[in-house]
């Protein structure tokens, strides 16, 4: 049976945040739940997330979100290789699968990526088949690093590559599929890199090729699967990518948008075919808009459940829009003008 193993240690200091980095929000959802939505789309429901800073923090949102992870505690953060080890009762359970191994703070992994990759492990019998994507600013990212008739033979970080490696446009996402045999019985050998002194779950890739344990990657279609966040600014790019992406969807489907500048969807909102959505409107998540409806300007819904053909238009009077919203709730007004 397959598992996962979400690795969510980190702190994010330098995103000047309160609250552990796979906390941070991404359209008013934390990172984690993206990854881990995506998991659960790929009907993967073994899942262990490894805590750090904030680790309190965590596991409330997990309990809270009915999540249902197992957890471990990275009380010291060595690496993303430490990290794993500290799982490895977890691994142990399930040592005749596989084991999909993600950052907590890579939003945009996909499901069909995840899918795709280990259709691909299993075909060609991987002990580790890695997820990479093509950057053409490859910067600050591991390189995938292949030999000339095509094959991976290692991942260089980016403070240990030399100039040729840095040119290198495949970059490791993060992401990978692990038999778990072979990792466990691997993991142990890997060597603390002399710049960090950190364990990286990356050294394993050549400790399995050195082994003759074969090891590919699968290059994703969308390079979005790849992206992390490590400043406010990255994460402000996280919101603007993930706002275009929700948009697009929803455009494909057959819902208006005139303005999208001045809208907020939450990636959780239901929208049926035919609607129109206007300017200056939230829609936050938990929300059921059903098919052929007009909503807005200036309307914000938080978990209300629209019937189709309804249009909501914005009342000047506070009380009227509350008491709107009110039977709206309660499903008693099916059109207002």
């Amino acid at each position: 049976m397959n598992s996962c193993l979400i690795l969510a240690a980190g702190n994010g200091i330098r995103m000047k945040l309160k609250c552990p980095k796979v906390l941070a929000k991404v359209l008013n959802a934390p990172m984690i739940s993206w990854v881990l939505d995506s998991v659960i789309s790929c009907g993967i429901n073994n899942k262990c997330v490894v805590t750090g800073y904030g680790s309190t923090k965590v596991k409330k949102f997990l309990k809270s979100s009915n999540y249902n992870c197992e957890t471990v505690f990275q009380a010291k953060r060595l690496g993303t290789a430490h990290a794993v080890m500290m799982a490895s009762d977890f691994l142990k359970k399930n040592i005749n699968g596989d084991v999909l191994i993600l950052g907590g703070d890579s939003p945009f992994i996909d499901s069909d990526t995840i899918m795709l990759a280990y259709k691909k492990h299993k075909k060609n019998k991987n002990a580790a088949t890695i997820v990479s994507a093509n950057f053409e600013d490859p910067f600050g990212y591991g390189r995938i690093v292949r030999n000339k008739s095509g094959n991976v033979c290692s991942i260089v970080e980016e403070r240990e590559a030399d100039n040729y490696q840095k040119k290198i446009t495949e970059i490791n996402s993060g992401a990978y599929w692990f038999n778990i045999k072979n990792l466990l019985e691997t993991i142990g050998c890997i060597n603390a890199s002399s710049l960090s002194g950190e364990l990286y779950l990356t050294s394993i890739i050549s400790i399995f090729i050195k082994n003759n344990l074969k090891v590919d990657a699968y290059c994703a279609s969308d390079y979005t699967v790849a992206l992390g966040a490590n400043t406010p600014e990255q994460l402000e790019m996280l919101n603007l990518i993930a706002k275009a992406k929700i948009f697009k969807n929803l455009i494909s489907r057959g819902i208006n948008i005139p303005c999208c500048d001045n809208v907020f969807i939450s990636k959780n909102a239901e929208i049926g075919e035919g609607t129109t959505i206007l300017s200056n409107v939230i829609i936050n998540s938990c929300t059921k808009i059903g098919k052929n409806c007009t909503i807005g300007p200036g309307t914000v819904l938080s978990g209300e459940n629209i019937p189709d053909n309804t249009n909501l238009i914005f009342y000047n009077s506070n009380n009227n829009f509350n008491n709107f919203n009110n039977n709206i709730k309660s499903k008693e007004v099916k059109y207002a003008f």
